[in-house]
């Protein structure tokens, strides 16, 4: 194995195969795509600490824990005859190439601002089966987040809110979030659950504004 450019990615390649081979680990054949999302979620989560507050080893970790999620799916996927590894590889190469016109061809992108703007071009082109703005924003992600990416979808449309003033850091506007969230606990009000119903309300403006 060590003639392989990466030896040790074959070494966990082939660990996840022998545990998954018949004979293997009995926890690890029952599995199915459905039944991994809980530790797939999981696993995200600890990454995210990882790289806001953690050390190198424990980034390291993480980022095995997240890869391990990868192989598993890409394995139980190859055992069904769906699809393998390599697919999903090579599928993100010609992503990768494809949305990046300005180094593998022959586009101008000298600022982050053009690259993006592309990239949102190639996008589009990419999508375009899609009828809505809203459209590939998935539900389950958390109402921050949620809210985030959605007041940039209806943006486009015209549809926004006005913003509230904010303080001049991340650490003043975290307490001043918290703190919202605390009365919110005190008045006996469900903070994320009351963002989530704005976030609805947001998104049937939108609709309403696509149909005309």
């Amino acid at each position: 194995m060590t003639d392989a450019p990466h030896p040790r990615m074959d070494e966990l390649i082939a660990t996840m195969e022998r545990l998954r081979a018949p004979g293997g680990c009995a926890w690890d054949r029952e599995q199915t795509h459905a039944s991994l999302v809980q530790y797939l979620v999981e696993e995200s989560a600890e990454l995210v600490e990882a790289i806001e507050s953690g050390t190198r080893d424990d980034l390291v970790e993480e980022l095995g824990d997240v890869l391990y999620q990868v192989l598993f799916h890409a394995d139980l996927a190859a055992e069904a005859g769906e699809f393998t590894l390599e697919d999903v590889a090579a599928h993100m190469t010609q992503k990768m190439i494809g949305r990046h016109p300005h180094v593998f061809g022959d586009v101008v992108a000298d600022t982050s601002d053009q690259v993006v703007a592309n990239w949102e071009a190639i996008k589009a082109v990419e999508k375009s089966h899609r009828t809505s703005v809203l459209d590939g924003i998935p539900d389950g992600m958390p109402s921050l987040a949620l809210a985030d990416k959605t007041l940039g979808r209806a943006a486009k449309l015209g549809v926004t809110r006005d913003p509230a003033a904010v303080p001049a850091t991340e650490e003043e506007l975290g307490a001043e979030l918290l703190a919202l969230v605390s009365g919110a606990k005190a008045a006996g009000l469900d903070a994320d659950r009351a963002l989530r119903g704005a976030i609805r309300q947001l998104r049937t403006e939108v609709v309403t504004a696509e149909l005309g």
